[in-house]
């Protein structure tokens, strides 16, 4: 038998991860399912969609400065269609993982301040 592990879980932090995981996951999905209607039916909504999906990952790489290159590259024929789109996926999962990141870390912040005013207020009182 092994000793059970004296440092805590980090449960909000597993929770995290697995929403972030779960919202990419959904995101590249419903971008694929609309690449895919695309190819079969040219409609404006579906392009309209398609335009709304890339949005956020155009923005994340533009405030890097990273669009202007792929932009270039792209029509340079460096990197094709499907290039840009494997790019703008990962952009896209690195954009909702960090988002992630940050409401943990903030949720844990007020967790924490929340737990330690419980403590001040529990322990200014005798039991």
């Amino acid at each position: 038998m092994r000793p059970s592990s004296s440092r805590p879980e980090a449960p909000l932090l597993r929770i995290m991860w697995g929403n972030a995981f779960l919202l990419s996951l959904i995101y590249l999905l419903v971008g694929l399912l609309v690449e895919l209607a695309m190819q079969r039916w040219d409609r404006r909504f579906l392009r309209n969609l398609s335009l709304s999906l890339d949005s956020l990952p155009a923005r994340a790489l533009e405030m890097v400065g990273a669009l202007e290159p792929l932009r270039t590259a792209f029509f340079n024929g460096h990197i094709s269609e499907s290039g840009v789109r494997v790019i703008f996926g990962l952009t896209t999962v690195a954009v909702i993982f960090l988002l992630a990141l940050v409401v943990g870390i903030f949720m844990s912040g007020v967790r924490l301040f929340m737990v330690r005013r419980a403590l001040r207020r529990a322990g200014g009182r005798r039991l």
